[in-house]
């Protein structure tokens, strides 16, 4: 069974930071590269994140690059997105996605798995 199961998701204010975890099924993460989307309010769904099934080679969209950090726990099944000096703009629903394909990881459709998000709200 395919489970993804973000947390860490909370109101903060601006400057400040938060972890995000998802915890996933061995069987998916093991097989999968993973990445971190988000959906703010009234925008469709966007990359933030991608991490290689090794952890290797993160990437990011531009607008978090230097305050987000992707990582991954592979004995323990579990992704990570550390975010630092929050923005308003950061504000969105986060999800975490497994990708089992070799290509595209910008693309919201690469992604073979999503849970079911976290949100985080970032207060001025």
């Amino acid at each position: 069974q395919v489970q993804l199961v973000e947390s860490g998701g909370a109101l903060v204010q601006a400057g400040g930071s938060l972890r995000l975890s998802c915890e996933a099924s061995e069987t998916i993460f093991s097989t999968s590269s993973m990445g971190w989307l988000r959906q703010r309010p009234g925008k469709e769904r966007s990359f933030v994140a991608h991490v290689s099934k090794t952890g290797r080679n993160p990437t990011y969209v531009e607008s978090v690059k230097g305050r987000f950090t992707i990582s991954r726990d592979n004995a323990r099944n579990i992704l990570y997105l550390e975010m630092n000096s929050l923005k308003p703009e950061d504000t969105a629903t986060y999800y975490c996605a497994a990708k089992t394909g070799a290509f595209g990881f910008v693309r919201t459709d690469a992604y073979d798995y999503y849970g079911q998000g976290t949100q985080v709200m970032v207060s001025l």
